[in-house]
């Protein structure tokens, strides 16, 4: 080997700075936490349509709907997305090294992609019937947004916590050449 090439073994991993971390640390946690409550202000705005016969009500409830869910849960989501990436390639953990941030990284990819393919759709429609109170709709599909999503963001925090599972792959030991 010529003196010129790197020995492999010998470079240190790419990682955050302690204060860019907790930086980038807040940020995850205050996205997630972000992405929770307007989970919560859907499943209000969710279920007080269903359960009021009031139809000027049930008209506002799907206007507002799309106000506060799509593009905040989307920039939430996506927050979410980066400063996870962000911590995962910054810290010890990396992105595919233990079955935890694998399932929250699949999780944040999962319910990013349903807010933009399955969500947006269908609440645009409700809008729309609430702008023309045409609100002759069946809500039934409408529930599980906002039992589905904040179940999932509780089991990635609560996977954040306690950090189950340990690695993906058996790491090989480091040969001596």
């Amino acid at each position: 080997m010529s003196g010129a090439a790197l020995d492999v073994a010998a470079v240190k991993p790419w990682r955050l700075g302690a204060r860019t971390r907790k930086a980038v640390l807040v940020l995850h946690l205050a996205s997630v936490g972000s992405w929770l409550g307007i989970d919560v202000v859907m499943a209000v705005l969710t279920f007080t349509a269903i359960g009021t016969d009031d139809q000027s009500t049930k008209a506002l409830c799907f206007r507002v709907l799309e106000l506060v869910t799509i593009w905040p849960m989307t920039v939430s989501g996506l927050t979410c997305l980066l400063t996870g990436v962000l911590l995962g390639l910054g810290s010890k953990y990396g992105l595919t090294k233990y079955w935890w941030v694998v399932l929250k990284l699949v999780i944040n990819l999962l319910l990013s992609t349903l807010v933009l393919l399955a969500l947006r759709p269908g609440v645009a429609e409700l809008a729309d019937r609430g702008e023309a109170n045409d609100l002759a709709v069946p809500l039934n599909d409408m529930i599980f947004p906002p039992i589905v999503s904040p179940t999932l963001l509780t089991v990635a925090v609560v996977l954040s916590v306690f950090k189950p599972w340990g690695l993906l792959r058996k790491q090989k030991p480091a040969s001596r050449a």
